[in-house]
This record gives structure tokens, sequence and C-alpha cells, in this order.
């Protein structure tokens, strides 16, 4: 199965990255190791969000800035309303990255 590793930049991923550093560094740990818990990582987000999130959210904003490139889309929103069953959040900046999910079964 192919995977993005487009969560790593999550804050979860970042954490993830920078305790397997220090073990990596602190010797507890090898590179290749650290490697493959980083990858086992991308699979396991890409499986739990394809599986277990189930809810729809609405994102209404200005489009500040977009790019596609590489079969990746980038959007830069600002004033940006999430809004799903439950409730509404309005972020003043935010980055959203798609990837088209029929690349990962090639």
């Amino acid at each position: 199965m192919a995977t993005f590793e487009l969560y790593r930049r999550s804050t979860i991923g970042m954490c993830l990255t920078e305790t397997l550093d220090e073990m990596v560094s602190s010797g507890v740990l090898s590179p290749e190791l650290a490697i493959q818990v980083l990858v086992q990582f991308d699979k396991s987000m890409t499986e739990a969000l394809e599986s277990q999130v189930k809810s729809k959210v609405t994102i209404k904003g200005h489009l500040h800035t977009y790019r596609f490139c590489d079969n990746v889309w980038t959007f830069i929103l600002q004033n940006a309303q999430f809004k799903n069953e439950e409730c509404q959040e309005t972020v003043g900046r935010v980055k959203i990255v798609a990837c088209d999910s029929k690349l990962l079964t090639q």
C-alpha cells in the first residue's frame, strides 16, 4: 500500500519525528528502525482517516492562494469557517493540502 507523508507535518507527526530523532541520537533506536516507524505511521494515519472518520465538514472562506503541482492541491484560506453538524469554528488562516486517493492504489 502506497502512502503520502503528509501527516508527518501534523502535530502528532512532528512529535513522533522529534522523539524518534532523540532516540536515534541517544543510541536507543537505530536509524533504520526509526524510518520503519515513520512508514508505519504514514500507513496507519491513512487507514485510520479512511476507515474511522465518518463526519463531514463544510469549509467556507476567502481563497488567498491555490496551487496544483505533482497531483497535489494546496489551498490557503483566510477567515475560513469550518462547520459540521455539531459546531462551527472560524480560523484566521488555514492551509489545506489535498491529494488524489486514487494515486495510492497505483
